[in-house]
């Protein structure tokens, strides 16, 4: 795995299709919905099926040939 961008979110979960927009990766929910239909998303290492799996801190979101990216929660 390459560099792993680290994402502050400020809940302690978030399902995978907001953070992915939250984190700027993607712009919508269908793009999602058509990269995990393609086998492209990866959560912890395992090709992940459901666009909206609650994501938790330390968590580690993949997209095959963009990059990593993982959950850090910002906390107050």
């Amino acid at each position: 795995m390459a560099n792993i961008e680290k994402i502050e979110v400020n809940t302690e979960t978030i399902q995978l299709d907001q953070f992915l927009k939250w984190a700027g990766v993607l712009e919508s929910g269908g793009q999602v919905k058509l990269m995990i239909e393609d086998e492209m998303i990866l959560v912890n290492g395992k090709v992940e099926t459901a666009r909206r799996k609650k994501l938790h801190e330390g968590d580690v979101v993949e997209i095959k040939e963009m990059g990593s990216w993982q959950v850090v929660f910002k906390g107050e």
